[in-house]
């Protein structure tokens, strides 16, 4: 996968099949970075040397068809920083195709160079295209594509009124043709449940090259109005960018894994453009600037991932500017002490603000923010608005959010809301609902109103002492109901309508690596002790106990299916940080903290090649499912990683 700074990517296999709906070379980001649609699916590609032809492609058909086997001539794959790379070995010749976008535009490069040969070899080259939202697959019958043909190529509008789709090449000539494939087969939708099938892709016309040894031809499919045309300076740009990130977080000399990581974290965030002027009576809809895509394929900007991943995208980058400029953008959408959930597909809808976490990581986002940039200006902008929302947590605020007045610790929670990050949703039917004072929300509560004290007693400010009470009061409650002899592990919430629950799940592992843990000595050490028996694994911990018996240890099947086990057994990637952060608060060790973290060096070789998996099957071998490559995951494993490392304090 490459992206393009929008939320616009290009994505496929290695072999070459398009597995997933959202596989596509150009996947346009129309309204960054929401609107994504497919508008090159795929690309048929041939080369003639020697007198041979060889294809250099692979389509799965609805049939169980396989046409054509380009892969068998890959001799080699490599990604350069986090661009792909392949070699195709074709008799004595050696042929190398790239692909990347730029930063900032909706447009893709595929380039080809003969690196080696013994004679001139031809290419044919059949982009493929459609015009969907890359949530669904379409046919035929729903295009009327009308092309243009000039010089270079060729530019194509699918409907009245759809973004023209501009596909030109660097050299060669094009021939017009108006064929259809049809009935592509995409197998892991196949398995996830959903439409497989109804697929097909317009051929407009095929370019043909002729390169000599040591020349490239390269292929622009664009969604702009006037694509870049030269793709070396394209190339040479997309390198440096490369270069210049890892400089900016002085990972230059750090390991290989910090600095794909780097690179990784490079993809979420993205630019949102100026929504739509909302009514005067409504609150915008959508946060402007920089954003935080919380993981691809399918997701968008989530404000409890958005703040989750901050340090780690940013701070641990190099990229402080960007996070203030992220922190901004979200104060202005607080609303009733809350932040919002998610933000729609598409602009000028309000935003939802089902969440009681999403605050709460927001203030320590802030708080990670000034202790690495020592930008106190920052913290004095926002220091009202973060005690407006300890007022409104305390006074009480949507879904019943509220501190408890008799033991200050936070409730949250309604029937048919979920709330925390474990928020599943089946029609009406939360899986997960947590109603009550759960474990991991009353430790980032603790750790808000000891942030805030902090803050304000550094600037004299006499309400620093009502919140260190607070403060006093949540914890000293928490020892109480949380804490009990004769169990290894926390409670997971309390107070819910059918009494306490000691369910083990990750989320008491928050309760010791938060900035103010609520806990500490030998009850810190039980809850990591714990964790690490029941829910670790190589990928992440496990969101519950395999001894429970809701567990499961498979994620396969219908949505229905899947999300009925979402957080009941699978693997999360991204706690994994907390993890290894609170053991080595237990127990010292660095080194021994960064072994919890060393196998996802190994799985930026697996599924989405370069970054990190959403989660993984509980059972071994824990098979990566989920998003391919997930914010908060990157931004964890390389936050700790360097924090371990001592590379960044």
């Amino acid at each position: 996968m490459v992206t393009n700074g929008l939320g616009g990517y290009a994505a496929g296999t290695l072999a070459g099949p398009n597995t997933r709906r959202y596989h596509g070379l150009l996947v346009a980001a129309l309204a960054p970075p929401v609107e994504r649609t497919v508008l090159v699916g795929a690309a048929v590609a041939w080369a003639e040397y020697g007198g041979a032809r060889y294809p250099l492609f692979a389509f799965e058909y609805a049939d169980g068809t396989i046409d054509q086997q380009g892969f068998v001539h890959c001799e080699a794959f490599a990604l350069e920083g986090a661009l792909p790379v392949w070699h195709y070995a074709l008799a004595d010749a050696l042929l190398e195709k790239r692909v990347w976008m730029p930063y900032g535009a909706n447009t893709t490069y595929m380039r080809y160079r003969l690196v080696r040969a013994s004679a001139p070899l031809a290419l044919a080259i059949t982009p493929l295209v459609t015009y969907r939202d890359f949530h669904t697959l379409a046919t035929r019958d729903s295009y009327e594509f009308q092309a243009q043909t000039h010089a270079q190529g060729t530019t194509l509008r699918a409907f009245a009124g759809a973004r023209p789709l501009h596909i030109v090449a660097s050299g060669g000539s094009f021939t017009p043709q108006n064929d259809w494939f049809e009935h592509f087969f995409h197998r892991i939708e196949h398995e996830r449940g959903f439409d497989d099938t109804t697929s097909d892709l317009f051929a407009p016309g095929t370019f043909h090259a002729t390169l000599q040894p040591g020349e490239t031809w390269t292929l622009v499919c664009s969604a702009e109005d006037q694509p870049d045309l030269d793709a070396e300076r394209a190339l040479a740009t997309a390198q440096a960018r490369q270069h210049r990130l890892l400089r900016q977080a002085q990972a230059e000399a750090s390991a290989p894994v910090v600095q794909q990581l780097v690179l990784a974290a490079d993809q979420f965030i993205v630019h949102r453009s100026e929504p739509d002027a909302p009514e005067p009576s409504a609150p915008p809809a959508q946060p402007t600037g920089k954003t935080v895509i919380a993981g691809y394929h399918w997701f968008n900007d989530w404000g409890r991932d958005t703040m989750i991943a901050l340090p780690g995208l940013t701070l641990d980058t190099g990229r402080p500017t960007e996070a203030a400029g992220i922190l901004r953008t979200f104060a202005r959408y607080v609303a009733d002490g809350l932040l919002p959930n998610n933000f729609p597909d598409s602009a000028g809808v309000i935003p939802g603000y089902n969440t009681v976490d999403a605050t709460l990581w927001y203030v320590e986002a802030i708080r990670a923010y000034a202790q690495a940039s020592g930008d106190a200006a920052l913290v004095d902008e926002l220091l009202p608005t973060v005690r407006a929302i300890a007022e409104r947590h305390i006074a009480g605020t949507r879904y019943h959010i509220h501190a408890d007045p008799d033991d200050g610790l936070l409730y949250a929670g309604e029937p048919g809301v979920q709330l925390t990050w474990m928020d599943a949703k089946i029609g009406e039917w939360v899986v997960t609902p947590r109603i009550g004072k759960p474990v991991e929300i009353n430790a980032l509560w603790y750790n808000l109103l000891r942030t805030l004290a902090s803050w304000l007693a550094a600037r004299g400010d006499a309400a620093a002492a009502r919140y260190t009470a607070l403060a006093e009061q949540a914890q000293t409650s928490f020892m109480r109901r949380f804490v009990c002899a004769t169990q290894p592990h926390l409670a997971d919430v309390v107070d819910t309508p059918s009494g306490d629950d000691w369910t083990l799940r990750p989320n008491q592992i928050f309760a010791v690596s938060l900035h103010h843990p609520i806990i500490a000595g030998d009850t810190a050490r039980r809850v990591v002790d714990s964790t690490a028996r029941a829910l670790l694994t190589s990928y992440g911990l496990r969101s519950l106990d395999p001894a429970d018996p809701a567990y499961c240890g498979t994620y396969i099947g219908t949505p229905r299916q899947r999300d009925s086990v979402y957080h009941q057994g699978p693997v999360w990637s991204w706690p994994i940080g907390a993890f290894a952060e609170a053991h080595f608060r237990v127990y010292g060790d660095a080194a021994a903290a960064l072994a919890f973290l060393r196998p996802f060096e190994h799985h930026l070789r697996d599924a989405c090649l370069g970054s990190i998996s959403e989660i993984f099957e509980g059972d071994p071998p824990h098979l990566p499912r989920g998003a391919v490559a997930q914010a908060w995951g990157v931004a964890e494993v390389l936050r700790v990683w360097r924090l371990l490392a001592g590379e960044i304090r």
